[in-house]
């Protein structure tokens, strides 16, 4: 009998194992036929025989089953480990249509609230699938093929596959299943080439021959990170479907989806297609990343990704298990050993593509509303700004600013004095951000607007199935779409952008309703009857069709059909974007996009969307941050103080202080709404929210070196905790707290009317940020006061944090003097790098063209050490040494072996001023 679920008590050793078939390669020496598999035997064992016993004892105290009595193949199979053999909503599953597909029928109590549970039809164990026919070796791992001899209930199955599997590393692996005879879409993705097999994998890798399944096994400890054995691949046209059992419940990412970090394993859905809506928890969101991580026992961890564009829902059941279900393209998995969380993303990022290096500016304060009304008004808001000295970096103007809400035009009567506003800027070291949709008006008399007349000549928007342009609905109302596969309109945007640039001198861009968004369902004609906007399976997307409020996923693109390509819109437009900027500016680009997919950190951030000023969506902002972390888009925040409805004093301070330690930092809010910008309240919230991005700022250099090492290695800037303490099990589900790279520990209030906050500290010393006063906690939480002005913030130890006197945007900070925070560990040692560039150059690091600073304690001695120098650092004094944790008052210290000024506090805290060292020059500090 066939078994999706196989038991064995040996574990197998090699790379990988083979079963000898007829026209395969021989079995190598040693290795005898596939031991048969089920993993987790002992458990899974017990929980059958449990639920055989229960049912035995329901059947007997009932009088007997309701209706007929499952075969006993059905019964053996746990509620938990029930995969889906009938996923279509909205379908009432009778035991008929469940049959008819060669199912399991029971049903089980639906649970309250109208949530998800245990599916009434499910696999059985002889469930027809594909066996592995052969399997040979290449160059740089396997090959196999594939086939089903049944036929699957989805039209257009594939009877033959090609399964190709690469040992690309040490710690990553490739395995890709695609049809065999005919090429699919694949997701146009740069990947990096593979040349060389791994020589030393840290994973073991086995087969089971039929039904087909893959067992990936982690060497050192054994635990087994992917087994698709428990249920049936399915391969159809337009239905693809692996199931996997996961090593433990801890899993995270597979977004854009509102909700906590660590996701829930209780029969919920997450569906991955680009869509417009508010963040509301449960619906799919703006963008789409296929990629997981799971911490297993014991601290490890492994991602995967799954490179797929398609409308896609991933379901997680508490066997633990996990099921991928697309309904296009290729089934291309890249797997990431680790071990270690950051290395994870690491590895993950490799592939991808590591993210830009942020301009400076970038990581200031912005300032945005929709609703100035006029470039004066926005002028206003500057000024009063700057007359309270509140830092600001970039002025933003949402689409009122626009003629007729028309791309690449400003209202002529209301904002006349944009470029004037500009200018202003410019002379006081700021920027000017504003919007743009891919949306282009159709409606203007011929030759009145160049951006629809020039894209139509060109043949530059997508198309209906009939080959003219496809016409929806956007704000300026009846309008055309920009097609960003075609490489052609990345030049026509970059004319559009450049004629623009010369009246208003833009410097950074930020890209809106590019899911794409429509405010009508597929165009101004529908969508046309057939299998692309139909098709035979539609995942769980809101509004129950691909079309809902985008484009037709017929429609017609330069690279595929919008059916393949909507997941990748926004990032093609981000491509493009900032290419244009480049272009335009030769400065580094600064791109903040609604819509995203895997690798556009390479060309932009991200916001989170359209929050609303509520306390709940305070605190789902971080568990957002801390996902597009692991998304490889650091560079990202949400709408401080929310975007719709009215914030409150007490919301927005807090939510301020908050903000102040989103990487991407930006206020913003709705028409029609009281403003929001920390000048229109009381003088005390004026004065918090001042305070904290005085905090901001002065953490500019640690914030900026952070970025450099996300570019330069994949490091992460905004970081879970579980990221730096992956032993602790406490830390697994923490999302109310987030640390800034290894070092920064940010606890804010999420409550209102709290003037304490309770946060978890991980084993060891913590040292205020504020005062230096320390903390040893055993890995415990900890309540804090938090009156309204303070956010609290802890070092920890073992850290060295470069910091500077704030001023009122990045450039004037960047001149001032240096002030270097040192939190000694327990042994008394620390450790600390600092990056320093022009801040806006392009390749910086590349070109040789920075500075990079490391610095170290050990034995009562701080030393700075100038590993790579230029002019820049010339510029900067480091003026200050604070040193936290310093046991003993020193009786005197030493600069470069003269001695020196200093104070000592009682909570340990020692500090040195007034040094005035040059960044360029290395230097050593002694206290004795």
């Amino acid at each position: 009998m066939k078994s999706y679920q196989k038991l064995t008590t040996a574990v197998p050793q090699p790379a990988a194992c083979w079963v000898e078939e007829e026209g395969s390669v021989p079995t190598p020496a040693g290795r005898g036929k596939l031991a048969p598999w089920w993993v987790g035997s002992g458990l899974l064992v017990a929980a059958v025989l449990l639920s055989t016993v229960t049912v035995w004892v329901l059947r007997q105290v009932s009088g007997g089953w309701p209706g007929p009595t499952p075969p006993p193949k059905c019964l053996l199979i746990p509620e938990s480990h029930r995969f889906d053999c009938y996923p279509e909503r909205h379908v009432v599953v009778t035991q008929e249509l469940c049959e008819s597909r060669g199912c399991c029928f029971i049903e089980s109590p639906l649970p309250a609230g109208g949530k998800q549970g245990v599916p009434w039809c499910f696999y059985p164990p002889d469930f027809p699938s594909y066996t592995l026919e052969s399997l040979n070796q290449t160059a740089l791992g396997m090959v196999g093929l594939l086939v089903r001899r049944e036929k699957a209930y989805y039209p257009r199955d594939i009877e033959m596959l090609r399964l190709d599997v690469e040992f690309e590393t040490d710690r990553r692996l490739h395995i890709k299943i695609t049809d065999a005879a005919n090429p699919r879409y694949e997701v146009p993705l740069e990947v990096p080439p593979v040349m060389k097999r791994a020589e030393n994998p840290i994973y073991s890798l086995d087969f089971s021959r039929n039904p087909f399944g893959v067992l990936l096994q982690r060497k050192a400890t054994g635990t087994v990170l992917l087994n698709t054995t428990v249920a049936p691949l399915i391969f159809a046209d337009q239905f693809l479907q692996i199931s996997t059992l996961l090593p433990s419940k801890f899993l995270y990412g597979l977004g854009e989806h509102r909700g906590t970090l660590l996701h829930s394993l209780d029969w919920s859905t997450l569906t991955l297609w680009a869509r417009d809506v508010s963040p509301t928890e449960s619906f799919n969101l703006y963008g789409a990343h296929p990629f997981y991580l799971v911490m297993e026992e014991g601290g490890d961890a492994h991602g995967v990704f799954l490179l797929n564009s398609n409308a896609m829902e991933v379901v997680l059941q508490p066997a633990p298990g996990l099921t991928w279900r697309t309904i296009g393209g290729v089934l291309d998995f890249y797997i990431f050993l680790g071990p270690d969380p950051n290395m994870v993303i690491q590895q993950y990022q490799q592939v991808i593509g590591f993210p830009a290096m942020p301009p400076l500016w970038a990581l200031g304060f912005h300032l945005c509303r929709w609703g100035y009304g006029s470039s004066n008004e926005t002028w206003q808001t500057v000024r009063a700004m700057r007359n309270y000295q509140i830092p600001q970096d970039a002025q933003w103007n949402d689409i009122d600013y626009m003629d007729g809400y028309r791309d690449f035009t400003f209202d002529p009567q209301k904002f006349a004095s944009l470029p004037s506003l500009v200018e202003d800027l410019h002379k006081h070291r700021q920027r000017y951000v504003m919007i743009l949709d891919p949306g282009i008006s159709s409606t203007n008399p011929r030759g009145s607007y160049w951006p629809f007349d020039e894209g139509l000549r060109r043949g530059l928007f997508l198309n209906t199935t009939q080959g003219q342009p496809l016409i929806g609905q956007v704000w300026p109302g009846f309008t055309a779409f920009a097609d960003f596969s075609n490489p052609d309109t990345h030049q026509w945007w970059l004319e559009n952008l450049q004629h623009f640039h010369a009246h208003v001198p833009f410097d950074g861009l930020w890209i809106d309703m590019n899911e794409p968004s429509n405010f009508m369902d597929g165009s101004e004609d529908g969508c046309p009857p057939g299998e692309l906007d139909s098709p035979p399976y539609t995942p769980a997307v809101l509004g129950d069709s691909l079309f809902a409020k985008t484009v037709c996923a017929s429609a017609k693109q330069k690279a595929s059909v919008h059916y393949n390509l909507h997941n990748l819109y926004g990032l093609m437009e981000a491509k493009a974007t900032a290419s244009a900027l480049i272009q335009i500016r030769g400065k580094r680009p600064l791109v903040i996009s609604r819509s995203t997919f895997p690798s556009q950190g390479r060309y932009s951030g991200h916001w989170l969307g359209d929050n609303r000023s509520q306390w709940k969506d305070m605190y789902y902002s971080i568990p957002g941050l801390l996902s597009f972390s692991l998304f490889s888009i650091p560079l990202v925040g949400a709408d401080i103080c929310g975007f719709s409805g009215s914030t409150s004093e007490e919301l927005c301070t807090r939510w301020m202080q908050l903000g102040a330690f989103y990487p991407f930092a930006r206020n913003h809010n709705t028409q029609n709404e009281k403003a929001q910008d920390p000048t229109v309240f009381s003088p005390a919230a004026r004065t918090a929210m001042k305070d904290v991005l005085l905090i901001r700022y002065s953490l500019l250099p640690f914030l900026y070196t952070l970025f450099h090492r996300a570019h330069l290695q994949g490091d992460t800037v905004a970081r879970p905790l579980f990221f730096e303490f992956p032993r602790d099990v406490a830390t697994l589900g923490l999302d109310r707290q987030f640390l800034w790279g290894r070092s920064l520990l940010v606890t804010p209030v999420l409550e209102p009317g709290a003037d304490s906050v309770t946060g978890y500290f991980p084993r060891g010393v913590w040292y205020d940020f504020y005062t230096g006063s320390s903390v040893n906690s055993s890995g415990e939480m900890l309540k804090m006061s938090a009156p309204l002005e303070h956010i609290n913030l802890h070092v920890r130890e073992g850290a060295i944090l470069p910091t500077q006197k704030p001023g009122t945007t990045s450039e004037e900070t960047r001149g001032n003097p240096l002030r270097l925070i040192v939190a000694l560990s327990q042994s008394a040692t620390a450790w600390g790098d600092l990056f320093w560039d022009d801040g806006e150059s392009l390749d910086t690091f590349e070109r040789g063209s920075y500075s990079y600073l490391v610095f170290n304690v050990t034995q009562n001695i701080f030393t700075s050490t100038v590993l790579h120098a230029s002019a820049e650092a010339t510029e900067v004094t480091i003026g200050t040494l604070s040193i936290f944790g310093v046991r003993k008052p020193p009786s005197k210290v030493l600069l470069n072996g003269q001695e020196k000024p200093f104070s000592y506090l009682d909570n340990e805290v020692l500090t040195v001023s007034d040094l005035g060292l040059s960044l360029s020059q290395g230097f050593s500090l002694q206290w004795l």
